[in-house]
């Protein structure tokens, strides 16, 4: 099971107003505006998503097609656990032609299922690479008529242009719930199907969401979660303002990237936020660990300890020097264990804040719980800064913009 604990020289106690920011909370989780915490019961997503697996299961390549919360959180799975079957994943997630076009060259798009997720349908980049890729498959002489081959779409369950052209083309479709924002989503169709085509399992990422929900969200059983988001704004108040996530696990790279649009869209807002930043050990120990360790002090670090890594390797070795004969009693894993334990004790002599998070191994209940924990967080926190985690107007203010200046070039 997922633990935490805070390493700083700050208190972490409830606030004076807690029972009222529980109270706020709490009707968050349960409010039918906002699904996200309920989604580990909402076993009819994942049904309906294996049904329209089983139908294109022997397809070589999945293309998964959308950006930030439409991507992110199944790039971060099929990058923690690989592609267990025997599928290749291409993630069209920007709109850099030079990149795009690389990525068409690895492709046989008569093998591809071609996944469009956006849960408006109007997202620019998405619509862009569909209109794209429906070029690749005319090209390749595959009409309109034979879409219904090669594409599915995930979205709004009711309403938006995709439901439109999927009625249209008779093309499958899974559903985003409406209450569910992108940033939210990937434990529903828009994770749930990358993770089927790569031998994941989701029905163990549910469970390990669902075993920690009670941690997450009672007054008792949780206080060590309540005291940790109240830490987490007593040092926003005093100025402490950017958040670290770095977990000593290459595969948990993408998770880092996951949670910095989380953290990111979700608190900065009005003049507030917590700024996230990604890093990953132990290669940013040789990097961004010194800006960490001795300068400003305005950071708190989120450490993702992995206690038993499922491969491991000897070190030992016939070379006649001192670093290598020191290191020829150990394995791989034992280092990473050893700075791991070093940096978090030279932080707390440098008088850092840190929260050192541990995970039993890197699996599917592992991952799981740290999705859940992760959003319950942002969720608790914005309530906390009197913002709403849950909208992004800065971003859609951007969209605006962009739109006039094609109009205006048109």
């Amino acid at each position: 099971m997922l633990n935490w604990n805070i390493r700083s020289h700050f208190e972490a106690k409830l606030s004076a107003d807690f029972d009222q920011t529980y109270k706020t909370y709490t009707e968050t989780l349960n409010s039918p505006e906002t699904g996200f915490f309920h989604l580990p019961q909402n076993k009819e997503l994942l049904t309906e998503t294996k049904v329209v697996f089983e139908k294109f299961k022997s397809k070589k390549y999945f293309i998964h097609v959308g950006i930030g919360g439409s991507a992110l959180g199944p790039d971060m799975f099929i990058k923690a656990f690989g592609s267990k079957n025997d599928v290749e994943f291409i993630f069209v997630n920007n709109i850099d032609p030079d990149d795009l076009n690389r990525q068409l060259q690895k492709v046989k798009i008569k093998e591809a299922l071609i996944y469009i997720v956006s849960k408006s349908g109007t997202t620019a980049e998405t619509v862009a690479a569909m209109s794209i890729l429906t070029q690749e498959l005319s090209k390749a002489g595959i009409t309109e008529a034979h879409y219904k081959d090669y594409f599915v779409f995930c979205t709004d369950p009711v309403k938006g242009d995709l439901r439109k052209i999927a009625a249209k083309w008779n093309v499958e479709t899974l559903s985003v719930p409406a209450n569910v924002g992108g940033r939210f989503s990937v434990l529903t169709p828009v994770g749930f199907l990358p993770m089927l085509f790569a031998g994941i399992n989701p029905d163990r990422v549910l469970k390990g969401a669902a075993d920690i929900q009670k941690a997450l969200s009672d007054k008792n059983q949780g206080e060590d979660f309540f005291k940790l988001g109240c830490w987490i704004k007593d040092l926003h108040d005093k100025g402490i303002r950017q958040t670290v996530m770095m977990p000593y696990s290459s595969l948990l790279k993408e998770f880092s990237a996951w949670f910095i649009q989380l953290w990111g869209e979700s608190l900065g807002k009005e003049g507030k936020g917590l700024t996230p930043i990604p890093a990953y050990g132990a290669t940013d120990q040789h990097s961004q660990m010194q800006l960490f360790m001795e300068g400003p002090e305005d950071k708190t670090l989120f450490l993702i300890e992995v206690e038993k890594f499922q491969h491991d390797f000897d070190l030992k070795n016939s070379v006649d020097t001192e670093s290598f004969q020191m290191l020829s009693k150990f394995t791989l894993g034992t280092l990473m264990k050893a700075e791991f334990e070093g940096t978090l004790a030279a932080l707390s002599e440098n008088k850092r804040h840190v929260v050192h998070m541990k995970i039993p191994a890197l699996n599917e209940e592992s991952i799981g719980q740290l999705i859940l924990f992760s959003e319950c967080l942002t969720a608790l926190v914005g309530r906390m800064l009197k913002i709403d985690p849950f909208n992004q107007p800065g971003v859609e203010a951007g969209k605006k913009y962009a739109y006039a200046w094609l109009k205006s070039n048109s």
